[in-house]
């Protein structure tokens, strides 16, 4: 069986030429021709001798997601849907904002929480991504994106924001995380690169000792009864330890803050006295916040907040001194929103037959 080296860090991809027979430098060449070339015909890597080309053709493969869609809506978000087997595909989106390109890639088919207000939790779960899937994302990208005037590459951040919950596929995303930091592969700084996850806390505190990266929480309730309810991953790990550990991670962060997003959703989550619980839910956090107008889907059970009452919302955590946005709806047209990625999922959960929506 061929080994997919595209998803080989830079300790993996030595040894595998190691046991080759080969020199550890030929890790860094074969890296850049795939990462930063895009190439996946070993025939073309010209700078590898030819016998080394010809063993690669026999162990080897670079593998990377099929194409079944590309969309791309008229505020230039891209959106395309990648096959990684018959009936499962995930969603990658691609971002341009002024000074910056953000792409947002996925690290579960589905995702293995049932976040309520979720469009892609909705669909249920069937498997975690390899490191060479998630990794493929960014191949495809970079390569339909190619590059600006200059010659750098237009995707300048990435973001875990897409399918999944991160850290319930720990060892594949942050192989994946090498790949993006390393200098032979796609050489982003580690402000760059923003992994957000609803609070997996044990393996929360294993990233900030493998491989800490820009945090974002997806909180969205400022009190545990409600968060219980809207993210239920909160019953086993509650906004005190949550917050706890959040500071313990900023020890090592790239960034010296948290970006706390809290969904909009109309009657729920969005009152005066929620701004206020909220203060004093992260008062121990040095954060900023993200609020995210609620992006509607079929049956969801919310509605979004008005545009008054989330610049009210937004006011009051300004006065208490906090940074705030409240996010630009990007790709709605083209349901490549926060929140309204959905792919192809075989449900193993089988959460789609079962689900009720729940009362706040």
């Amino acid at each position: 069986m061929r080994v997919n080296l595209l998803g080989l860090n830079r300790d993996s991809m030595t040894r595998f030429l190691e046991e080759m027979g080969q020199k550890p430098y030929r890790a860094g060449q074969l890296m850049r021709w795939i990462h930063q070339y895009g190439a996946a015909d070993f025939g073309s890597m010209t700078d590898l001798a030819k016998p080394l080309r010809a063993l690669l053709m026999e162990h080897a493969t670079v593998e990377v997601p099929r194409l079944l869609s590309e969309q791309r809506s008229a505020d230039g978000t891209c959106k395309w849907l990648l096959e990684l087997s018959p009936g499962n595909a995930i969603e990658t989106v691609f971002i341009p904002e002024e000074g910056r390109g953000t792409l947002c890639i996925s690290s579960q088919v589905g995702c293995a929480l049932a976040c309520t207000f979720c469009s892609t939790g909705r669909q249920g779960f069937n498997r975690n991504l390899t490191t060479a899937e998630i990794i493929g994302q960014v191949w495809w990208a970079n390569r339909a994106l190619g590059r600006d005037p200059k010659g750098e590459r237009i995707v300048s951040n990435v973001v875990f924001m897409g399918m999944g919950e991160p850290l319930l596929n720990y060892e594949a995303v942050v192989d994946a995380i090498d790949l993006l930091l390393d200098d032979h592969g796609y050489g982003l700084s580690r402000r760059r690169v923003t992994l957000s996850t609803s609070g997996v806390l044990p393996a929360l505190e294993r990233l900030r000792d493998r491989a800490p990266v820009a945090l974002a929480v997806s909180l969205h309730a400022p009190d545990d009864a409600l968060r219980d309810v809207l993210v239920p991953i909160n019953q086993k790990y509650p906004l005190q330890a949550l917050m706890a550990s959040c500071r313990h991670y900023l020890e090592r962060a790239p960034r010296d803050f948290v970006t706390f997003e809290y969904v909009m959703l109309d009657g729920v989550n969005d009152s005066e006295a929620s701004a206020h619980a909220l203060i004093q839910c992260v008062a121990a956090v040095p954060c900023k916040f993200n609020l995210i107008p609620f992006n509607p889907f079929p049956n969801s059970g919310y509605r979004c907040s008005s545009p008054e009452t989330i610049r009210h919302f937004r006011d009051i955590l300004m006065q208490a001194g906090y940074v705030v946005t409240i996010r630009k709806t990007r790709g709605d047209d083209i349901d490549a929103a926060c929140g309204q990625l959905a792919g192809q999922v075989m449900d193993k959960s089988r959460r789609q037959e079962r689900f009720t929506v729940p009362s706040p």
